[in-house]
């Protein structure tokens, strides 16, 4: 593996990752997180979505006027996000249902358009591939995390499976509903990235 793959597989991962370091895609992080099964449906959505329309972007990066690039990548990205759309309707429509508006929005995501405009249109399309790709699983990485502690915390359960056994709550054990609201995945969020910097010490502030 050369090193300018392997840069672009892991460094979204770890050291670029779009949440904790170029903090991206923020809102729908705060928004998809209350289940575990919706942020895996909603990351792999990203994931697919920023991939493909980094891939296409790239193929046409030649023959791209510079005036009209946005509209184009916007017309790229707004087609994979409908078939993403369509394709969660007919095999995962409760998933869809429970994911609302967050899916169509992925448009909108900063992860989306940052990885066109600062990748796709410079590499060839394998490779904006793998850096679409890439990018999606550092943004899935932490909404799952989020995620599973959300709702482990927040309703007991996994995949809404009961986890947490009868007899704690038998015994008095309750669910800390503050979890599953919208602040607490900020707090969680900010939890991680702590964590991070308190490993990787070159991503604190000088």
């Amino acid at each position: 593996m050369n090193a300018k793959l392997k840069e672009t597989i892991l460094t979204p991962l770890s050291m670029g990752n779009p949440i904790t370091v170029l903090v991206l895609g923020i809102c729908s992080a705060l928004a998809v997180t209350v289940q575990l099964k919706g942020a895996m449906v909603m990351g792999l959505s990203v994931m697919v979505v920023t991939g493909m329309s980094s891939f296409v972007v790239s193929m046409m990066r030649k023959t791209i006027p510079n005036r009209v690039r946005i509209i184009i990548q916007l017309v790229v990205v707004s087609l994979m996000v409908i078939l993403v759309d369509q394709l969660l309707k007919a095999y995962s429509y409760g998933i869809e249902k429970q994911l609302s508006v967050y899916v169509g929005l992925i448009i909108t995501n900063c992860i989306v358009m940052g990885r066109i405009e600062a990748f796709g249109l410079a590499n060839k399309p394998v490779l904006s591939l793998l850096d679409g790709i890439s990018n999606g699983a550092g943004y899935a990485i932490i909404l799952i995390v989020v995620a599973f502690f959300r709702e482990l915390l927040g309703s007991g359960t996994l995949f809404g499976i009961q986890i947490i056994p009868q007899a704690f709550y038998n015994a008095g054990y309750m669910n800390n509903g503050l979890v599953i609201l919208p602040p607490m995945a900020l707090i969680l969020l900010g939890c991680i990235v702590w964590v991070q910097r308190s490993i990787q010490k070159e991503l604190q502030e000088k």
